[in-house]
């Protein structure tokens, strides 16, 4: 499979550090030296995911050279579902009108949801079944986070990313991969209607042993070196994570766009807005390694191993 295209949706409205520290026990420098986020985005309250998801859509669509039409599934990654039933991908499929699409939702695994929904594509690709299908990734934070908790407010943001999946030449596509989990506790949203519970330090922990090694993993599968990877499309968490990550794998710094120091912590989104800095573009050529890698709450993680076709 190829990604012949890639399309991001961010709401309009700006949260800076400095408007967060009004109203929380906080400042700008305590933000960014512990996250590196200076900005984020905020959903109006009168749009859903949904919204976010087709239109992050429909730029990736005209990228890619196809219409919905053409389209035969579509999976969306999402914590923050419009609401429990219908499915948020058929709410997309209608405001698409992508009418033959088989729809999925990936919900359970928070900031991994994009990693795994990519996996479902790249392999419902290699079904008679599939041509094209578009996996869609967003989550709006904002509506599951304490207004008076720091811990959980500083770090989200409210974002959307898309990307469309085509077959492509023998020698391209997924190369190799590598899924985990850890049951654990410490992020969690308990029950309906609750907020996000974070624990930051078992995050952090975590993160950085498991994101390296997953990476490490996935490429040994794909039987690539990591230093003739081209593109690190990492979980877009906190700046200090990702730093961590790439110095434990030897990792030059500009192999490895950034989006969390202006967008936050986009959850499912996270992945896709790195993907789209790059894809959009034109900066992945034909031939390219890349690696996909996320770990969300769970603790679940994983990374997709592509060459570029």
């Amino acid at each position: 499979m190829a990604i012949t295209g890639t399309g991001v949706h961010l709401p309009p409205e700006v949260v800076t550090n400095a408007e967060l520290a009004s109203t929380l026990d906080t400042s700008d420098e305590w933000i960014v030296s512990r996250t590196g986020i200076r900005t984020r985005r905020r959903l109006a309250p009168e749009r859903a995911t949904s919204d976010m998801c087709a239109a992050a859509a429909r730029p990736a669509l005209a990228a890619a050279g196809v219409t919905p039409r053409d389209v035969d599934a579509i999976i969306v990654g999402t914590y923050t579902a419009d609401q429990p039933l219908p499915s948020t991908a058929l709410i997309v499929k209608e405001l698409l009108g992508a009418d033959r699409a088989l729809t999925l939702d990936v919900t359970q695994a928070a900031c991994a949801n994009g990693v795994q929904a990519l996996f479902l594509a790249a392999h419902l690709l290699q079904t008679p079944a599939a041509r094209t299908v578009l996996v869609v990734a967003a989550d709006c934070a904002s509506r599951v986070t304490d207004p008076a908790d720091r811990t959980t407010r500083v770090f989200f943001g409210d974002a959307a990313g898309a990307a469309v999946l085509t077959r492509a030449a023998p020698g391209a596509g997924l190369l190799g991969w590598d899924f985990g989990a850890e049951l654990s506790y410490e992020v969690e949203i308990p029950a309906p209607g609750a907020y996000l519970k974070m624990n930051g330090r078992a995050v952090w922990d975590t993160a950085t042993r498991c994101l390296p090694d997953s990476v490490l993993r996935a490429t040994d599968d794909a039987e690539v070196r990591v230093a003739d990877v081209a593109h690190f499309f990492l979980h877009q968490a906190n700046l200090n994570i990702l730093t961590a990550a790439l110095e434990k794998l030897g990792v030059p710094a500009d192999r490895a766009p950034i989006t969390v120091d202006s967008l936050g912590n986009t959850g499912s989104a996270g992945v896709f807005t790195a993907l789209h800095s790059r894809f959009g573009a034109g900066a992945v050529r034909p031939g390219d390694t890349y690696v996909v890698s996320s770990i969300g709450a769970g603790f679940q993680w994983g990374t997709l191993c592509f060459r570029h076709g």
